[in-house]
């Protein structure tokens, strides 16, 4: 099923069962894809909306940190309440031994001989499984690889 047409089922059935938390996360993440899609002036694909909400995924986990530090524990248990219903649309996470085996078959593919080559490698790697792992998980793998070359 469609990320957008699941947001709408969930969003019926939250308003339903008066889940004003999750209502109103569903309601931020149309406002996001609105306004990329007019920025865009398209209508975002599937990948592209994946993207949106890995990025939110990502604030939410900074924001997280911040509060913590500040002490702010009920603004941390919203955030960490997002964060889960917004990982919950992400397609399955891959672990690292998939991301290690998608990042070695692009070193082989591109042909790289050390860590100048990274960009090429990333590139490629990310064509292939982005918003399906963490960025922070594929750059570390690609870079401790193309180590082992140099």
């Amino acid at each position: 099923m469609a990320i957008r047409d699941e947001l709408k089922k969930t969003l019926i059935q939250a308003m339903k069962g008066r889940d004003t938390a999750r209502v109103e996360a569903i309601r931020y993440l149309n406002a996001v894809l609105t306004k990329k899609e007019k920025d865009s002036r398209q209508e975002l694909d599937e990948k592209a909306v994946i993207g949106v909400i890995s990025s939110l995924c990502k604030q939410r986990k900074d924001s997280i940190e911040q509060f913590k530090k500040g002490g702010r524990d009920d603004l941390v248990n919203k955030e960490e309440a997002e964060l889960a219903f917004l990982q919950s649309l992400l397609p399955a996470q891959m672990s690292k031994d998939e991301v290690l085996s998608v990042v070695l078959k692009a070193i082989q593919t591109v042909g790289a001989k050390g860590p100048k080559e990274m960009g090429l490698v990333m590139k490629q790697v990310m064509q292939e499984i982005s918003g399906k792992a963490e960025g922070q998980l594929i750059s570390a793998t690609v870079k401790e690889e193309l180590n082992k070359l140099a």
